[in-house]
């Protein structure tokens, strides 16, 4: 059975559902549903439960042969122990990492876990305020699947974080995108992967916007969808690696959902978060060979 050698990593919801969209449009690339299987790395809190190596090779069995095989969890930049897992299963697998000016990350982080219904702050000083509390184990949500998604600050160390991937990688074997070069020339940016991969950069795809800013019709729906009771959690993570049951949720989470702009970040707020994390863009731009000022920038 074929085995992953593609990764799309980092960004958190910004970005990865696009990239990953595009990448499962080209003819050479086979990207599995889910698109996160979040099998790898053994020190993130399973989403229902973790999946056997049978079932996760599973997801990859209608590849072609000559096809790159890949997957997008985006969690997997988070995680200390997913690189060496991922280098040991598949030691030629090559890594695409999407970075994003850590404070926008933050907030559409918030917002995404807000309309999931697994984060019950809805007000996003609030929810950063209650960060030291919930890294000790309280004030967690009861449907809080992955408490560390909480973890605001500390889910946007992203030099560390890549550091530990160029490690174990080498720079030639990690393709890093940076979100502002993605949004603003989707093209370029799409074509440097597929080069990054040796597949054909040359072919046609649909450039359409995935995974807008959406607020939810029915809280009820919206909590079954994605928090469902703790007795069908069990069969949630059986269901979760099957193609069927990923169209009937995408088609109920569609239903349940209309187009809404993100409620604008405090300024002064904003302001705060930006002096406090410009230490760590600088370090991340000086990682990656790139002025990342702006995102310093009130």
């Amino acid at each position: 059975m074929k085995r992953p050698d593609t990764f799309v990593v980092g960004a958190f919801k910004s970005g990865t559902t696009a990239l990953y969209e595009y990448l499962r449009a080209h003819p050479q690339i086979f990207m599995c549903v889910p698109k996160e299987p979040m099998y790898f790395g053994a020190d993130l809190t399973p989403r229902y439960r973790r999946m056997t190596e049978q079932e996760y090779l599973a997801l990859f069995a209608d590849a072609q042969p000559g096809q790159r095989a890949g997957e997008a969890s985006p969690w997997y930049l988070y995680s200390h122990s997913a690189p060496a897992e991922i280098a040991h299963f598949a030691p030629d697998a090559r890594i695409i990492v999407m970075l994003r000016n850590p404070v926008d990350v933050m907030h559409a982080q918030h917002g995404q876990l807000v309309f999931n219904r697994r984060e019950d702050i809805t007000d996003f000083a609030a929810a950063l305020e209650a960060e030291p509390a919930r890294r000790r184990g309280e004030r967690i949500p009861g449907d809080a699947i992955r408490p560390e998604a909480l973890y605001y600050r500390h889910s946007v160390h992203f030099a560390e974080q890549l550091r530990r991937w160029l490690d174990v990688f080498g720079r030639e074997r990690v393709h890093v995108i940076v979100f502002d070069d993605f949004v603003a020339d989707p093209r370029t940016a799409y074509r440097g992967v597929l080069e990054f991969l040796g597949v054909d950069p040359d072919v046609q795809i649909d450039f359409a916007v995935h995974n807008p800013s959406q607020q939810a019709r029915s809280r009820l729906l919206q909590r079954l969808v994605f928090a469902p009771p703790r007795p069908l959690r069990g069969l949630y993570g059986r269901l979760r690696r099957l193609g069927l049951a990923h169209r009937l949720r995408d088609v109920l989470v569609s239903f349940n959902s209309r187009r809404s702009r993100r409620p604008a970040m405090d300024p002064q707020l904003r302001r705060r978060l930006v002096e406090e994390l410009a230490p760590q863009v600088r370090e991340l731009g000086e990682l990656i060979g790139r002025d990342l000022s702006a995102w310093s920038r009130p």
